[in-house]
């Protein structure tokens, strides 16, 4: 029960019983949630309310939806029944996926190596079946992301499991959810571990990176692209893009640039950033002569 003090002329009147406490109490704020972009996945930093605008959905390499920005939680995630489909994609090598498909719908890939595990790319979505799995495979040394539009809920992976997330600093600006686990890695190549190497190609992104794995494809190698190198229609050729919903084009220079970082890494299979997109023979072969054909018909 409340009262008021009513002053007139520096005197107590009288005291007045108060009959709406409710005008005394502070009103609650709104709870904190990271909110994570309903068009492209990505999660933000923590926030009392949703963003204004997603940056990375209004970049000209991304789009906004035709009914405006969109947010969700993963609290949300979880009640509207999302869950994680996994799938042995090779020996070593297990894809995991939303269901249903969310945002842009890539899968993960987790890469098992004797030197400890590596997530390539990231999804929005996890759930304590998720992370009882991956501590089932062995937990996760390190994160690798190819590029911005797979950043997802990064953060919320590293701490789960307590390891780095390695992003080329090229692409520092596009990261929503700044974090201590986060490594910056610079130049064109950076070796996680004595199997498994990160190579800057750009192309898509300034810092657009792939996945060498040497021990993949029975120890004739793996790249792993994101869409870095996007996988077609017929898994035979590759292709390469500024901006993959907008249809804009990369230059002759940005597609001759991206083959000569990839150097003389070999590689028999290839696997992009959704499931099934997968060259499964001569996949270096195919990128070259994929560069080729794109060359020579932007020319």
């Amino acid at each position: 029960m409340f009262y008021q003090i009513y002053l007139f002329d520096g005197f107590n009147v009288f005291l007045h019983l108060a009959t709406n406490q409710n005008h005394w109490k502070s009103k609650p704020s709104s709870p904190m949630n990271n909110y994570i972009c309903k068009t492209c996945g990505t999660q933000f930093k923590e926030s009392s309310y949703s963003p204004d605008s997603c940056p990375i959905c209004r970049d000209e390499r991304q789009y906004v939806g035709l009914n405006g920005q969109s947010w969700i939680t993963l609290k949300r995630l979880k009640q509207e029944g999302y869950n994680n489909l996994w799938k042995q994609e090779a020996p070593g090598l297990i894809g995991i996926g939303i269901s249903p498909s969310f945002a842009i719908g890539q899968r993960a890939l987790l890469i098992q190596t004797q030197k400890g595990n590596v997530l390539w790319d990231c999804i929005p979505f996890m759930d304590e079946e998720t992370i009882e799995k991956v501590k089932s495979l062995g937990g996760l040394n390190a994160i690798a992301i190819s590029h911005p539009h797979f950043y997802s809920s990064m953060v919320e992976w590293a701490h789960v499991f307590d390891c780095p997330i390695y992003l080329h600093e090229a692409d520092r600006q596009w990261v929503m959810r700044p974090n201590e686990k986060i490594v910056f890695w610079s130049g064109n190549e950076l070796k996680l571990n004595s199997n498994v190497v990160l190579l800057r190609l750009g192309g898509h992104f300034e810092g657009s990176a792939v996945l060498h794995w040497k021990e993949g494809a029975n120890g004739k190698g793996s790249l792993l692209t994101g869409d870095t190198i996007y996988v077609v229609a017929d898994r035979q050729w590759a292709s390469f893009m500024y901006s993959y919903p907008n249809l804009i084009p990369l230059s002759t220079e940005k597609i001759k640039t991206l083959i000569r970082r990839l150097g003389d890494y070999e590689f028999e299979n290839l696997y992009a950033a959704w499931f099934d997109a997968v060259i499964q023979k001569d996949a270096r072969g195919r990128v070259l002569k994929s560069a080729e054909r794109y060359i020579k018909a932007i020319r």
